[in-house]
């Protein structure tokens, strides 16, 4: 199954839904990237497509991706380098958590948008949402088609 496929397109709309109210709460970007198969470790991956999204190039450097493969079942959120130089090192611990429980219940989009406002209230103390604040990355889900 292509990655694009993956989620329905009112299932989409939830998960881009709950990008936009999170970021309402915070200056931080999120992005949800989508891939069929992740044959290396989850964070090395993760990692690799927080560059290619360009996620680093915040102004804060405040930026947070949600990465998941399909096919392998593999998860990592993955915050920016000023978001991890003020929060502590168990930060994502509850938000993970959550999101892989709405997970082992196949409830994918669920656990996403779950997570993903309980990033954007986590991000709030560090990060205030600015009246003047400009949207730095895509709301919208992106995906691996292989």
């Amino acid at each position: 199954m292509k990655s694009s496929q993956f989620f329905n397109e009112e299932q989409k709309k939830l998960i881009t839904d709950a990008i936009k109210e999170a970021e309402l709460n915070t200056s931080g970007e999120i992005r949800v990237h989508i891939e069929s198969d992740c044959k290396e470790d989850v964070l090395d991956r993760a990692a690799y497509m927080f560059e290619k999204l360009a996620i680093h190039k915040t102004e804060l450097r405040n930026g947070v991706l949600f990465y998941l493969s399909i096919n392998d079942r593999k998860f990592a959120i993955l915050g920016d380098a000023g978001i991890n130089a003020v929060t502590p090192d168990n930060f994502w611990d509850e938000i993970k958590e959550t999101v892989i429980n709405h997970f082992k219940k196949d409830e994918f989009d669920i656990g996403l948008s779950t997570g993903i406002k309980m990033t954007g209230l986590a991000l709030k103390e560090h990060f205030p949402y600015q009246k003047d604040d400009v949207n730095e990355l895509s709301d919208e889900i992106s995906f691996d088609d292989k």
